[in-house]
């Protein structure tokens, strides 16, 4: 077999498949593997005509088939079968080669994998791809992390392939060393969770408390989506909710069972999170979400707990609680990304990444689930200010949320009056009103926590750690 293939692809189902694909409508030679050859076989029988395909069987020929230096990417499950497919293929390899993977892996197996790949030579490029089976094909954000010599030699292809932004930029950046892309496209994930909860509780409120129809709300929703709201889920929340059932002509919402999956990076980011000490209450309160959602027994059991009475509101009052609504969305969508940011910024701090903020936005403005048009603003933002602790306080998105704070706490105490939850809209306040306040009521915790377990406290007025002696006089010592 001649070594012609500029880059190979192994696990070849539709994530790798496609990905081969785009990689060949862009004028790369692919070789392609799976571990099943016949899946090999039938995506050159299909697709053969859309570029130039290598077909490889074995492990060997794959290798075999790689011009220098090798660029192997695996697309498999994360875990144990992409620990797997690297003691595979990593031995066949020679210093200066690179394994790409595109999976939706862990950070931490990124880094431990990097580590151990380098000592022996080797390049690992942990790459977060977002865009779903479409957007590998046509062009997804990519967010590789790895060495800076082999994003020399892939960046370009990647560059290639990758969604373009309005402006034309392509939707990729070397995110930083070993674990970056993959921590990026992780957190990536958290925020797509938070930005889905709140726009199910939007449709939530437009339909339980304004009492308008899932296709009336479609169009609700496409006015939003050529507003500052647009977005791709604004988008295609509005395909979904306009879709009527074949089977029953019923809108397609209400044939579908509401328990929400998950597949585990939401998790991922509020887990880590809480390692790093970073709050993303919006982002676990989405998670939550989907959890309760899934609890079928303890829901059926609370089915008859008491609640409001409910009372529709009028039809001269509905458009205007509309427009609430959007102005509640779109101050929760800010602090949803300004909670993601943060961690990125916390987790570049904790591993020595480097992470460029407002390279991660602008790779978010095409091809991925994400993709929004204020990601231009929160780039600009960053952009301007390295350094800016905090979105919320940008010049632009302040104004933005001192107009729609009324609005925004109106809608939740509608929602709270007529029983709608809505977690991730109450969050998102909560924590906006958190970061506001002059004093928070951790003093008292403070407090508490001296008296039961002596942990010490700080003062306002001098330097220090205290201890007050709880019992007697209740003296105060140094700690």
């Amino acid at each position: 077999m001649s070594t012609s293939a500029q880059i190979g692809v192994t696990g070849l189902a539709v994530m790798g498949r496609n990905l081969a694909r785009n990689f060949a409508r862009n004028g790369y030679s692919v070789a392609v593997h799976n571990r099943t050859a016949a899946k090999t076989r039938a995506l050159v029988e299909e697709f053969g005509d859309e570029g130039t395909f290598v077909a490889a069987e074995t492990a060997e020929e794959f290798v075999a088939a790689l011009e220098r230096p090798r660029r192997l990417v695996i697309m498999v499950k994360a875990g144990e079968p992409t620990d797997a497919v690297i003691r595979e293929f990593a031995p066949l390899l020679e210093p200066g080669d690179m394994i790409i993977d595109g999976g939706n892996a862990h950070f931490a197996d990124t880094r431990r994998r990097e580590k151990e790949l380098r000592e022996q030579g080797l390049h690992f490029v942990g790459t977060g791809v977002s865009g779903g089976e479409e957007g590998a094909l046509l062009g997804p954000s990519i967010m590789p992390g790895g060495s800076v010599e082999s994003y020399a030699t892939l960046g370009p292809m990647l560059e290639k392939i990758s969604a373009k932004a309005a402006d034309g930029t392509p939707c990729v950046t070397h995110c930083g060393p070993d674990g970056a892309g993959h921590f990026v496209k992780m957190v990536h994930n958290g925020i797509e969770y938070a930005d889905m909860q709140l726009i199910a509780e939007a449709y939530h409120l437009l339909r339980s408390v304004a009492g308008y129809e899932p296709a009336e709300i479609a169009d609700i929703f496409r006015t939003w989506n050529r507003g500052r709201l647009d977005s791709y889920l604004i988008e295609i929340t509005a395909e979904v909710l306009s879709h009527v059932d074949a089977a029953t002509g019923k809108p397609f919402v209400d044939v579908v069972q509401d328990q929400a999956e998950q597949k585990g990076t939401g998790r991922w980011t509020v887990q880590i999170a809480l390692d790093l000490g970073v709050p993303v209450s919006g982002i676990a309160e989405a998670v939550f979400a989907r959890s309760l959602s899934g609890h079928t027994e303890l829901r059926e059991a609370s089915r008859e707990l008491a609640g409001p009475s409910v009372t529709p509101l009028a039809d001269a009052e509905k458009a205007a609680f509309a427009d609430k609504v959007e102005q509640a969305l779109y101050a929760s969508k800010i602090v949803s990304y300004t909670q993601g940011f943060h961690e990125i910024q916390a987790g570049s701090e904790e591993y020595d990444w480097n992470i460029d903020l407002g390279a991660v936005a602008a790779i978010w403005r095409g091809g991925c689930i994400i993709r929004a048009a204020f990601l231009d603003r929160i780039r600009a933002a960053y952009d301007a200010r390295a350094d800016l602790p905090s979105l919320l306080p940008d010049k632009g998105f302040a104004e933005e949320i001192a107009t729609a704070q009324d609005d925004w706490r109106a809608v939740l105490v509608a929602a709270t009056q007529q029983g709608v939850p809505t977690p991730g809209f109450s969050a998102a306040l909560a924590y906006y009103d958190a970061l506001r306040a002059e004093r928070l009521p951790a003093a008292l915790t403070q407090g508490q926590r001296d008296f039961f377990g002596a942990h010490t406290y700080r003062r306002t007025d001098r330097e220090g750690s205290f201890h007050t002696l709880w019992g007697g006089d209740r003296s105060e010592v140094s700690a």
